[in-house]
């Protein structure tokens, strides 16, 4: 039985507890669960965020393990190792998911039937491992993303262009990180295309400012990292979202990374598209329009993905 006022957390370190304080103030949940392999850990973010709860709505938070998780609406998975200096992509890939072949079995023995959030990077191929693992139906696990890499370039194109980010139309797609692409052809402010928009607030020279825009996106994380050594408020707040829209049934379309079967020539494979996302999860996938270059850039960021998993042992 599927509790909807009930949360759980796996992994509790700065994006973990970044997002359960995001979840704790959001009225979705009225309880929550911390679960982390540093039971310590996991209590003491608990308490700290449950002495907020006078100035928010009523919630139970506790730290626990998978089987007080079991009848949570949504598990979301943020557990994992962080790239380290001279540490390469696929070292971490592995080193990751072996961290889900202990996480994922666990969850999937307590019999939980909610929704599966991956937020963990790579987090494409860890939403495939996944897949591959939890035994649920395809649509109901579902990796962060592009949400987050969205929300940067709508930022960035509203400081642009002088105008509230949330009138910009724009997705990030393809792999969440270097490979991803910015879809510029089918980019809007409020149905008004992106060139003639630019063009209405004086911006001519449409390339170089595309060009600039998708590398600030593309390496926004590292810049973060560089500065304060981690990023987590950002994707706390993607969390939120991604709960928000599941919780409340709303059909929003957010470019979430889920299981690709021939969309775009793509299969065998978790990659961010815009999607449908509601109480079930992935609906389907929404046909955004793409150009030559896009389509080809998309299949080489799926390439790039496809790769490194025939590299991986996903046999829990």
């Amino acid at each position: 039985m599927v509790n909807d006022r009930k949360v759980a957390i796996v992994g509790c370190g700065f994006v973990g507890s970044s997002s359960a304080f995001a979840l704790m103030q959001s009225g979705l949940f009225s309880e929550m669960v911390l679960i982390d392999v540093d039971r310590d850990r996991a209590e003491g973010e608990a308490l700290d965020i449950s002495h907020g709860a006078p100035f928010a709505s009523p919630m139970k938070i506790y730290a626990g393990d998978y089987k007080d998780a079991a009848d949570a609406a949504i598990i979301v998975v943020t557990a994992g190792a962080a790239q380290k200096p001279g540490e390469t992509r696929l070292d971490l890939v592995n080193k990751n998911v072996n961290i889900f072949k202990s996480i994922i079995p666990q969850i999937r023995e307590v019999g939980f039937e909610g929704i599966l959030l991956i937020v963990s990077n790579p987090v494409d191929v860890l939403t495939y491992a996944a897949i591959k693992m939890s035994g649920l139906p395809e649509s109901r696990v579902i990796g962060s993303g592009t949400v987050l890499d969205s929300a940067r370039l709508k930022d960035a194109l509203g400081a642009h262009l002088g105008v509230d980010p949330r009138n910009v139309h724009a997705y990030i797609i393809g792999e969440h990180g270097d490979s991803e692409l910015a879809v510029w052809s089918s980019a809007n402010v409020s149905g008004v295309p992106l060139h003639d928009f630019c063009e209405m607030r004086g911006h001519f020279d449409h390339e170089a400012s595309e060009k600039r825009i998708a590398d600030e996106v593309k390496n926004a994380a590292y810049e973060i990292i560089n500065k304060k050594h981690a990023t987590y408020y950002g994707i706390a707040m993607s969390v939120k979202r991604l709960c928000t829209a599941i919780m409340r049934d709303e059909k929003h379309i957010l470019p979430v990374s889920s299981l690709m079967v021939g969309e775009y020539g793509l299969e065998d494979i978790a990659i961010s598209m815009p999607t449908i996302v509601g109480r079930n999860g992935v609906e389907c996938r929404v046909p955004v329009s793409l150009d030559e270059d896009e389509l080809a850039e998309l299949h080489r960021s799926a390439s790039a993905l496809k790769d490194v998993i025939d590299q991986v042992d996903f046999n829990a």
